[in-house]
């Protein structure tokens, strides 16, 4: 069962792909949260109700980040916070999970890469960011932590997919803001960023999906 529910999804976030940069619309989001939620149905039938959870969080986020205005944009936050909240439990949770990981040479280049990004993006966003800038800075220290929490897991066997899919969220969400709020209006780098959100984050809930069913 849930071969064919990470197979339809799939299909539906290829089906998604070529309207990334298009304006709002309900088949736009349809299909945007329906890529995510049909991986979490077929995580809950597959067993993983962490994982479930995860995913029809970020699912959620999807709708309202597919949606316009501030308000919604800020829901979608709050979503994806409390996805990547419901991640960092369903990693250190994992019997397989080991927190001395990360004083491993792995861990401690990729957490002193995540710093170094952190520390270089946190003073553009503050000064760009406007009103939206507490929640979107609150958020910063979530996803990394979902990102740290990623790395105690082992790299073999299935969970070997966790720290790269990890990697790729974090990418995407650090695309996604650099194109709200630090590229001009009219830079080329625009067209192509919704492209490249979709990509790395929907390869990175196929791989917890993968992972963990």
């Amino acid at each position: 069962m849930q071969n064919w529910m990470f197979g339809i999804a799939a299909l539906a976030a290829l089906a998604y792909l070529p309207l990334a940069g298009r304006p709002v619309g309900m088949v736009r989001s349809l299909l945007k949260t329906g890529s995510v939620a049909l991986l979490a149905l077929g995580a809950i039938t597959g067993g993983a109700p962490l994982l479930a959870l995860a995913l029809a969080l970020c699912a959620l986020g999807d709708w309202f980040l597919s949606r316009a205005g501030d308000r919604a944009f800020l829901a979608g936050v709050a979503a994806f916070a409390a996805g990547h909240i419901a991640y960092m439990v369903l990693f250190l949770s994992r019997p397989a999970s080991d927190p001395a990981a990360l004083a491993g040479p792995l861990g401690l280049w990729i957490a002193a890469g995540l710093a170094l990004v952190s520390i270089c993006l946190a003073p553009a966003l503050m000064a760009r960011a406007g009103a939206l800038r507490g929640p979107v800075l609150g958020y910063m220290p979530i996803i990394l932590g979902m990102g740290m929490a990623a790395l105690t897991l082992p790299m073999q066997g299935a969970t070997a997919l966790v720290v790269p899919a990890a990697l790729s969220f974090i990418v995407s969400d650090m695309i996604l803001a650099t194109d709200r709020f630090l590229l001009p209006g009219d830079h080329s780098a625009r067209r192509l960023a919704p492209y490249a959100i979709w990509i790395t984050y929907w390869g990175a809930q196929a791989g917890f999906y993968l992972a963990f069913t």
